[in-house]
């Protein structure tokens, strides 16, 4: 782990990449009327370590490296206030890159934004905001190419639409780290980096941490309570019912040419409206169309 100069170690600092991979699974069998620790047994003791050494492992109950977020399951698990220390010393944050903002955290046409974009032109290095270890890497058809790294903190940071990643998941990083190259990858519209800040699944402006202007931390410590993440999900609720749309029958419209008009599809309609594409449609009647 680095160290800055006249500071000392990190005391929740995470065990380096030639630890036992957090994940791995002991198979051998163990008989029963064994009284010594055996091998296998120390394989076990060595793997409960290596889960030790896993940042947020008891908080979030595991370490699953497939789902990007669980934000359903996890909102029940804030229940107290929590006091989260973002930083130590002066080398242990920075922002993964120095673009402007193009897009904040929060409504975006009636949909929540769960994080921010900032701007960087293809290839630019994208790094990581803090010590942590890569707990997905992988490519997903809506971020694209993403990285997300989980801190012993318990926060974890998300980097999106990469052209380019460079890390692997269970790999230590440090404040700093490539993480891969901005990109335009996935669901986007032109090169920038798409970054979110999430605690037990739920997010957070990235801006209540950096100030993205400066590229420095706001504060040293962060204060999260169950009212916080309830004033986010009216948020996005008011998002969500500020963006619906609807269309009034009339004589001669069917579903498709509905979806034609409104530039979506007919099993979104019938989604969002609840009924089939067999359903009969009556003049004056209000489909939903976003």
């Amino acid at each position: 782990m680095r160290v800055c100069a006249q500071e000392q170690a990190d005391s929740l600092a995470i065990g380096g990449a030639e630890e036992l991979a957090p994940y791995e699974e002991v198979e051998e069998e163990i008989a029963a009327d064994e009284h010594e620790a055996s091998p296998v047994l120390r394989s076990i003791d060595d793997r409960t370590d290596s889960l030790a050494l896993i940042p947020g492992y008891a908080l979030y109950g595991g370490w699953n490296t497939g789902t990007i977020f669980e934000r359903s399951t996890m909102a029940a698990k804030i229940t107290d206030t929590v006091n989260i220390r973002l930083t130590h010393a002066a080398c242990d944050h920075t922002m993964p890159v120095c673009g402007e903002l193009t897009s904040p955290f929060g409504p975006r046409r009636g949909r929540m934004h769960y994080g921010i974009d900032l701007e960087l032109d293809q290839g630019d290095p994208v790094v990581a905001a803090f010590e942590g270890m890569v707990r997905v890497s992988r490519y997903n058809r809506t971020f694209g190419n993403v990285v997300v790294v989980r801190h012993s903190n318990g926060l974890e940071t998300l980097y999106a639409h990469l052209s380019q990643r460079s890390v692997e998941v269970g790999d230590h990083v440090e404040a700093g780290t490539l993480l891969g190259l901005g990109g335009n990858t996935g669901r986007s519209f032109g090169d920038h980096l798409h970054f979110e800040v999430r605690y037990l699944d739920q997010p957070i402006d990235p801006q209540l941490i950096f100030d993205v202007t400066e590229g420095e931390l706001r504060v040293k410590d962060l204060t999260l309570d169950r009212k916080f993440f309830a004033d986010l999900e009216r948020t996005r609720a008011a998002a969500a019912a500020s963006g619906k749309r609807y269309h009034t029958v009339r004589k001669g419209d069917t579903l498709s040419a509905i979806a034609r008009r409104n530039r979506t599809t007919v099993s979104r309609l019938c989604k969002l409206n609840r009924i089939s594409t067999r359903s009969k449609l009556r003049i004056g009647q209000r489909i939903r169309v976003s």
